[in-house]
């Protein structure tokens, strides 16, 4: 849960709010994202499970192997904005919604789209439940505060992955227009708007 909630503190939701302006904030969310994998390898393990052991093997597998695709759909991302700090990146997309970075790499956004639902285990790709052999991944030994401790880490997970697809590809706090009576609305509030439909 610590890796999903520590990336927050690099995301910029608005001009001025970010908690940790850090040049290497891209560098810093695929290390802490990574991270989590650690978690789920514990977890499974720490059960005594074999089932839920199992179920862990194959969530770790998952993680990594479309973190690695993620990893390269930001390749792009970084040659065209020349930054890793996502301030810099967001402020690349300023201009208007045909200056964001989904329009002229549309390819790179899929691919991180669907890395990011593979990485936090949704309905296409859950393996790792398959519920007619698993039943419910590494976590089928786990209840009460464990099991809400797990569900709490991932649904973060899922808006962080969502809040990095704003900022790297939806221009993040950016209005899609500029000018009023689009500018007038706060950064912040398109920041939400728009991880709301992501």
């Amino acid at each position: 849960m610590t890796p999903a909630f520590a990336v927050w503190a690099v995301i910029p939701y608005s001009k001025t709010l970010v908690l940790a302006d850090i040049d290497a904030g891209l560098l810093y969310v695929l290390a802490l994202t990574s991270m989590g994998v650690y978690g789920v390898i514990i977890a499974g393990w720490a059960s005594n499970s074999k089932y839920a052991f199992l179920g862990a093997m194959r969530s770790a597998a998952q993680i990594v192997a479309y973190e690695i695709a993620m990893g390269f759909a930001l390749v792009g991302v970084l040659m065209v904005a020349g930054s890793l700090n996502l301030n810099t990146i967001v402020q690349a997309q300023s201009g208007g919604l045909h200056q964001w970075f989904f329009l002229p790499l549309f390819p790179l956004f899929l691919v991180f789209l669907i890395s990011g639902v593979a990485e936090t285990n949704r309905t296409p790709f859950d393996v790792a439940e398959g519920e007619s052999e698993i039943v419910a991944g590494f976590h089928v030994e786990y209840s009460g505060m464990g099991f809400a401790a797990f569900f709490l880490a991932e649904y973060a997970n899922m808006l962080m992955i969502s809040a990095l697809t704003v900022v790297l590809f939806l221009g993040g706090w950016n209005p899609p227009f500029e000018f009023p009576p689009f500018t007038w609305l706060p950064g912040l509030f398109w920041f939400l708007a728009k991880l709301s439909i992501v």
